[in-house]
């Protein structure tokens, strides 16, 4: 009888074990019903885009759910990190962790404001603050915090450190919808939070993402700014640009905003069979818990591979891609060392971002993976490290390379 241990693996000529692929992130539709009950009055109304009555609907529940005074959608999340810079006035340069998704350094750049990379906490992902303050110069106009894997980063040191030198701290809320602190949610810090609905967010719009403040001058500057500076059928009274949110999307984002609290039962639900079917592995790691009072989304099924294990994170990953499990390095190589950035001189290494890069995988979670595809994951990998000397020189022999 075979076993976990003795499992023929794909990548050393066995059938793989998924014939459909998992993929990270794969889309939560909510209630498709629902959805297409609300495109029918789209439809009837005939008001698809320009601040229609479904797009202030999810500004409404958005500010609601988050804790914020004021939610302003727009097409994506990089437009309404742009838009929000832009508003805010920032110059010169502005902090924030290098691990973290590409577009939180990009948008920066495509503002004329150059990204100043921090280092992380080794135990929760996310910005370091004490290193934060060591960064700070003449020319910083503003400290970016990273919330990441559905909580939430240091809020109260960063703001801290904001309120002694006298800088705004803004936030990268992408990760963070469903997430509370003490009964908190993500809109209730710092001077602003920029929001994704991208596919893969635990709320997704399709597309699309939003700004949520208290500040109402911010708020009236944004919405002037995302609908090319219009005030009126023929007054323009700022630059501005097209970043409206269309009907279509401010639908499927009311629809998964509405199934939120299903989408987290079930990711915690993955969590827990993850939890057993990696236990049996002494050199894979699921992320700890964050701190007490945090109640995450779980929406990121996260790992740390062992440096002194006999298998590196890449080799799984061979492993895994041959299977049909299409496992993550995420945020490999970190956005310092990636090529908009990297020929950068006079930056201080980051060694914990580094060593990080280099260990972190993220599996298939969510309402598309099944107990028994927890598993089967959980055998395959049983199975690679019982033939470790062997993956290993298959990977040395052909360059067995995971998807980036």
């Amino acid at each position: 009888m075979t076993g976990p241990s003795n499992r023929p693996l794909a990548l050393l000529g066995g059938k793989p074990g998924f014939e459909t692929p998992l993929h990270v992130g794969r889309p939560n539709v909510g209630d498709r019903q629902r959805f297409f009950q609300s495109l029918e009055q789209t439809f009837d109304d005939r008001w698809f885009t320009n601040d229609g009555p479904l797009n202030r609907a999810f500004e409404a529940a958005i500010a609601e759910e988050v804790g914020a005074r004021h939610c302003i959608t727009v097409a994506n999340g990089t437009l309404a990190l742009q838009l929000l810079v832009r508003a805010l006035g920032l110059t010169g340069e502005v902090i924030l962790p290098s691990f973290t998704f590409i577009s939180s350094a990009t948008a920066l750049s495509w503002e004329g404001l150059t990204p100043v990379f921090c280092e992380i906490s080794p135990e929760t992902h996310m910005i370091d603050a004490d290193h934060a303050e060591t960064l700070i110069s003449a020319p910083t106009s503003a400290i970016m915090g990273v919330h990441l894997w559905g909580g939430f980063c240091d809020a109260r040191a960063l703001e801290d450190l904001g309120r002694r030198k006298g800088l705004p701290v803004i936030y990268d809320g992408a990760h963070s919808l469903g997430t509370k602190l003490a009964g908190l949610g993500a809109g209730q810090f710092g001077t602003a939070t920029i929001l994704s609905f991208h596919a893969t967010k635990i709320v997704n719009a399709f597309e699309g993402g939003a700004i949520v403040t208290d500040d109402p001058a911010l708020a009236e500057r944004l919405s002037l700014m995302r609908n090319f500076g219009f005030t009126g059928p023929d007054s323009v009274v700022t630059l501005g640009i097209n970043a409206k949110m269309n009907e279509v999307s401010a639908a499927m984002g009311l629809n998964t905003l509405g199934k939120v609290g299903t989408a987290i039962a079930v990711n915690e639900d993955r969590l827990a069979r993850y939890r057993d079917a990696l236990d049996p592995l002494p050199h894979l790691h699921l992320m700890k818990d964050p701190p007490a009072g945090v109640r995450p989304n779980r929406h990121y099924l996260v790992a740390e591979v062992d440096a002194s294990g006999p298998l590196d994170r890449n080799q799984l990953l061979a492993v895994l891609e041959a299977e049909g499990v299409l496992a993550r390095r995420y945020f490999y190589p970190g956005c310092h060392r990636s090529a908009p950035y990297a020929l950068e001189r006079g930056r201080a290494p980051l060694p914990a971002t580094e060593a990080l890069c280099e260990r972190i995988i993220q599996f298939p979670t969510g309402e598309t993976v099944s107990h028994e595809d927890i598993d089967r994951i959980g055998e395959l990998l049983q199975a690679a490290y019982a033939q470790h000397r062997a993956i290993s020189a298959r990977v040395a022999r052909d360059g067995a390379k995971p998807v980036a």
